[in-house]
């Protein structure tokens, strides 16, 4: 389950009656669901599936064509570079207005380079493309979607419910987090973007500027760099202070545990850790990447530093650390902000941009 999935879910569940909403997703045999249908069971959201049978496979495109015949949509939207690709493929058939979100591109190597190049030319057959934060709209612009076709969006975020104390206590025991220990927070999958090698590194200089503190760093989320982030704790001697407890299904007592939430990405859209963090009233430390300053101002409601800088990032852990009472400050005032990015808000938006789209139907391609 990815945070887009998340937030496409969140939508359907409040934008009903005005909204119904419907997804259509890839089964492929060699890989098991990672939850989203049981969440869109849970939700009471229908799906349909589309078989492929590897990459590239050309029996997608007319599977794809039925759907659109039989289910006459008045939107379709799509939100990731798949989506995009084999949608503007599938051409004349497309019943109803299109909109393409954007989260965002990652570029580790040049197949994501290529990947990419190949999302901004099926974006650009869009009637609307929904970027999540100005930076992505500007990436937008750069590569030829016209100005008049991108929307900017944030994702929202709920009120806080925090869970029972006996609960939080009974996580903090479960991963033998001492009673005094401070406990820092990270959450987000466990990608080289999201920077987590380098908050290993910051806490390295935080543990020598503090040797004899208590705290604890916990890493909430699973995926590929899971191998190269517990050899970096290891040549780094933080086997004791970093947990990475893979992926939850309830985050929310991990909020209640921290101290702090740490978000040390190289590149974020509308990061809904961030929203979530603000809205559980927590002191924050983030990297100005991508969409974060949209939503958080430094020194107002985070402690932001530059991206990819190791010690900008342990000097904001320990400012916080040392003033206290300006993480609570933070805190309270991130809480405060979250009234921005309620659902309440998201869902009128939408029906917005939904209205706008269908008004100004472009001609087919």
């Amino acid at each position: 389950m990815t945070g887009p999935a998340k937030n496409l879910i969140g939508f359907a569940r409040r934008a009903r009656p005005a909204v119904e909403l419907s997804v259509v997703t890839f089964r492929r045999a060699s890989v098991p669901d990672q939850g989203l249908l049981a969440a869109c069971e849970d939700a009471g959201i229908p799906f349909l599936l589309v078989d492929e049978w590897g990459m590239g496979d050309p029996r997608v495109i007319p599977q794809l064509r039925r759907i659109l015949r039989a289910e006459q949509p008045d939107i379709i939207q799509t939100h990731n570079t798949k989506s995009h690709f084999l949608l503007r493929l599938a051409g004349p058939a497309r019943p109803a207005p299109w909109i393409a979100f954007h989260h965002g591109f990652t570029n580790i190597d040049r197949k994501d380079r290529a990947y990419n190049r190949l999302g901004l030319w099926a974006m650009r057959g869009a009637d609307r493309v929904v970027a999540v934060c100005d930076a992505f709209a500007r990436d937008l612009r750069t590569g030829g979607v016209p100005d008049a076709r991108i929307c900017l969006r944030h994702n929202f975020v709920l009120p806080f419910s925090a869970p029972p104390a006996a609960g939080v206590a009974a996580l903090r025991a479960r991963l033998g987090i001492p009673p005094d220990a401070q406990v820092m927070l990270a959450v987000g999958r466990l990608s080289p973007e999201k920077g987590h090698a380098d908050l290993l590194e910051a806490l390295a200089l935080v543990r020598q500027s503090e040797p004899a503190a208590a705290f604890r760093l916990v890493i909430v989320g699973e995926g590929s760099e899971r191998a190269n982030l517990e050899r970096q704790r290891k040549a780094l001697g933080l086997e004791s202070i970093v947990l990475l407890p893979g992926q939850q299904a309830d985050v929310r007592p991990f909020y209640a545990l921290a101290g702090m939430v740490v978000l040390p990405s190289h590149s974020e859209g509308s990061p809904n850790v961030l929203l979530e963090a603000m809205s559980a009233g927590r002191p924050i430390v983030a990297t100005a990447a991508g969409g974060i300053m949209e939503i958080a101002s430094h020194g107002a409601t985070a402690w932001i530093v530059p991206a990819r800088n190791p010690r900008a990032l342990a000097d904001a852990v320990l400012h916080l650390r040392r003033h206290p009472e300006l993480a609570r400050r933070l805190a309270a005032e991130a809480q405060k902000e979250t009234a921005r990015f309620t659902p309440e808000v998201y869902v009128e938006a939408m029906l917005e941009i939904y209205r706008g789209a269908l008004q100004s139907r472009r001609p087919k391609l």
